[in-house]
């Protein structure tokens, strides 16, 4: 099998491509040979030791994957070799094979293509436990979403529609909010050229957003929180930007708002069963086309490094997957 490898901590170009062993599954693991992996943020961070999870060196990146079951491990009935699958991992999806706990590896729906199924389970699982379960967002609500044209972003939109609220997609240029009004949004806000603050008072009568979704942080999370509505739901999903704000908190108590954390990953760790019901939601979603992940670019496994750079660089629309 070939891997991309994390040797030692550092940007993108210090990544290496190997040759290793096959893999093996113990008792309880399954073994997949990967067709697609998405790429997300985090994959960004953790290479660089920027990341709340800290794996051992070396390991190879990659969290999502969508793939073939090479073999089984002991324990292991509701997959078989041959099996189209997908996976969630901790990291090990830049690779041609990868090796994941059974728990972790559900089959693949039919008619669905590997690399829209690599791309989904990271960004829709956030944005749905996000939106739904912390955020609580209902028919009619209003939700702003700030870095709209990313991956979770754009599930974001989807999945706010899904469900019948109105939405609000803010991004930097006009190129990626046409691609938001192409995914469901209903008014858009280019924050580098329009008055973010001002904009959202427009498009909400005054009354503000009753949920807004920030995977962003950075200079736009206050003045989006000082727009918010009463009794508003402010959702901290990450902090793409780089910097993490510090907000006021007279601002919550002054509109009886809520700051609430979103660690999906986390989620899903403890509270399996409520994941798997809320992915299958999506699928079927998925299925009647009310959600469609948007992949703007794909790589050889050899071009992983400049696919993280790209991510980086903040050039990505959607979803981008690399396809060993």
């Amino acid at each position: 099998m070939k891997a991309v490898l994390c040797k030692a901590w550092g940007p993108p170009d210090s990544l290496s491509l190997e040759t290793l062993p096959d893999l093996v599954p113990g008792d309880g693991e399954v073994v997949i040979d990967v067709k697609a992996a998405g790429v997300n943020f985090p994959d960004v961070l953790i290479i660089q030791n920027k990341y709340q999870a800290k794996p051992e060196l070396p390991f190879s990146p990659g969290s999502e994957l969508a793939g073939v079951v090479n073999a089984v491990g002991a324990g292991v009935t509701h997959v078989k070799p041959g099996d189209k699958v997908i996976a969630y991992l901790g990291n090990g999806a830049f690779a041609t094979q990868a090796k994941a706990p059974a728990k972790a590896v559900v089959p693949m729906p039919p008619g669905i293509d590997f690399d829209v199924a690599a791309a989904f389970t990271l960004t829709y699982g956030t944005s749905h436990h996000a939106v739904v379960d912390r955020g609580e967002l209902k028919a009619g609500e209003t939700m702003l979403v700030l870095g709209a044209a990313g991956g979770v972003g754009l599930a974001a939109i989807e999945i706010g529609k899904a469900i019948g609220a109105r939405v609000i997609a803010a991004a930097s240029t006009d190129e990626k909010l046409a691609v938001c009004k192409a995914h469901g949004a209903d008014a858009v806000i280019n924050y580098s050229t329009e008055d973010l603050r001002e904009r959202i008072k427009a498009l909400t009568d005054g009354k503000g957003p009753d949920v807004i979704y920030d995977p962003v942080g950075g200079i736009y999370a206050e003045p989006a929180f000082r727009s918010i509505a009463w009794r508003g739901r402010y959702l901290v999903v990450g902090f793409a930007n780089g910097e993490i704000p510090k907000i006021p908190l007279n601002l919550a108590l002054l509109k009886g708002a809520s700051l609430v954390g979103v660690f999906w990953g986390d989620f899903a760790r403890r509270e399996p069963k409520a994941n798997q019901a809320n992915m299958a939601q999506m699928l079927g979603w998925m299925r009647e086309g009310k959600i469609r992940p948007h992949i703007s670019a794909r790589y050889p496994l050899d071009q992983a490094p400049q696919a993280l750079k790209d991510m980086e660089a903040r050039k990505v629309t959607g979803k981008i997957v690399i396809q060993p």
